[in-house]
């Protein structure tokens, strides 16, 4: 399958280490041909990490896209009622935004894209960062795995030895994943071993 021409939706939250992986895959979209839609939740529009600012990372997403990114509530709402996007990536994603999509939790701009884009049975890729996927929120992986419409980009612990419960995407078979998410299949293996 091709992306050219499909209409994707990425979504950043906070996990900010994983955005020197996340905004290469950002452009790979672009070059494969398809029109990318950024989201910022609310902690990657607002906080500044050691990984860089909030600004930087905005403009980034601008500059690859050439799209204002989608900022708020009112502004992610109607990718439900248009149907806008053809496929939705929260990249990363991580255990606190898996905690509440798992939970129905519809409070910052990237879980109403999410809400409103499930709405119609289309897609939504999750390529998860947190730190506690092996302990408290193995239980939201279970049922976001067994949720109709939700993929996941295959992940694996990133530090077995000193943080046992880590789990990370491996962002690189993104664009793989994508694809047979829009056929309707999951990329297997899901879970791969670490890196």
């Amino acid at each position: 399958m091709t992306l050219e021409g499909k209409t994707i939706g990425v979504a950043l939250t906070g996990s900010f280490c994983t955005y020197s992986k996340a905004f290469p895959q950002i452009e790979v979209l672009v070059k494969e041909g398809a029109a990318v839609q950024t989201i910022f939740s609310n902690a990657s529009q607002t906080i500044d990490s050691r990984f860089g600012s909030s600004e930087e990372f905005k403009k980034r997403a601008e500059e690859l896209t050439g799209r204002t990114p989608i900022y708020t509530i009112p502004e992610a709402e109607p990718i439900g009622p248009k149907a806008y996007l053809d496929i939705l990536v929260i990249l990363p994603c991580t255990g606190n935004t898996m905690a509440k999509l798992a939970s129905g939790i519809t409070d910052g701009p990237v879980l109403m894209a999410a809400k409103a884009h499930l709405r119609n049975e289309k897609p939504l890729v999750l390529s998860i960062a947190t730190n506690d996927a092996l302990s408290m929120n193995l239980k939201n992986i279970g049922l976001l795995m067994n949720t109709k419409h939700i993929y996941f980009v295959p992940f694996g612990q990133d530090d077995p030895v000193k943080k046992p419960n880590s789990m990370i995407a491996h962002t690189d078979i993104l664009i793989k994943t994508v694809e047979l998410a829009l056929e309707g299949k999951q990329i297997q293996p899901v879970v791969v071993s670490p890196f």
